[in-house]
């Protein structure tokens, strides 16, 4: 059986190339790992060529991922992320229902700060770090959650979801000791009456997305690409659930 893809292409040109990024596969090389798959070698494999990496996404996270094709646009666009000229949206499933309709956090963050390797809320020590939240959906014990980072910390949004009390759902390094456990639809629905031997999870792995991405591109041009990558398929079935369950429709990510 062919394996599927891990990738889609949702831009390219002669300069970049953007991707909806699947979750399980690393941006570039594992330091732990060096013969695992990665997204760079795909691409570089695919078109041929060399592929510059411009910006990161955690293995586990879905979404959008851009790519330079040559160096002067590598410098660009790593500059234009540094100097935070790049407007990224997320959507995460939470544990817990926020009591906030929207919030600010800006907990400053150091990484690499514990024998976990985690990173960690250090207001001595740590580096500046904003995000911005919205509450698009609860239902249950759950919540989708609109992340806008301005900053990009290691793990930023997973650490301020976390500290806020409402880690990323399957997040085995900054949820509760029930967070990495499966999410399943007896979880949230009320009057749920399957059997529990046979239910499939909605959810098995870590919760977040890389939604929507806005850079300033072509060089030299006052002008934004703006870039999305649609949700994955069970993060969609997750969320229609929910949405049964809670009556409403979630409000639009973008």
């Amino acid at each position: 059986m062919k394996q599927k893809q891990p990738y889609t292409i949702i831009h390219e040109d002669d300069h970049i190339i953007a991707v909806n990024k699947a979750a399980g596969i690393a941006v570039s090389g594992d330091r732990w790992d060096e013969s695992r798959e990665r997204l760079d070698k795909l691409l570089g494999s695919f078109y041929n060529g060399p592929i510059f990496i411009v910006h990161r996404l955690d293995r586990d996270t879905s979404g959008i991922i851009v790519f330079a094709r040559d160096e002067d646009t590598h410098r660009y666009l790593s500059k234009a992320f540094e100097s935070r000229e790049v407007e990224k949206i997320y959507c995460a499933i939470v544990h817990g229902r926020p009591l906030w309709a929207e919030t600010d956090c800006d907990l400053a963050l150091a990484p690499d700060g514990d024998k976990l390797h985690r990173t960690v809320v250090d207001k001595h020590h740590g580096k500046r770090s904003f995000t911005h939240f919205r509450l698009l959906l609860a239902a249950g014990a759950y919540s989708v959650v609109e992340a806008r980072p301005a900053s990009g910390r290691t793990h930023q949004i997973r650490v301020h979801l976390a500290s806020l009390g409402h880690p990323v759902v399957c997040d085995p390094l900054y949820g509760s000791r029930n967070s990495p456990k499966p999410v399943y639809l007896s979880g949230f629905k009320k009057g749920w009456r399957g059997d529990p031997l046979a239910e499939k999870p909605l959810l098995d792995r870590l919760g977040l997305h890389a939604a929507a991405l806005s850079l300033p591109y072509p060089p030299g041009l006052d002008n934004k690409l703006t870039l999305q990558a649609p949700l994955p398929r069970d993060m969609t079935a997750l969320i229609k659930q929910m949405e049964k369950a809670a009556g409403t429709l979630m409000s639009n990510v973008i």
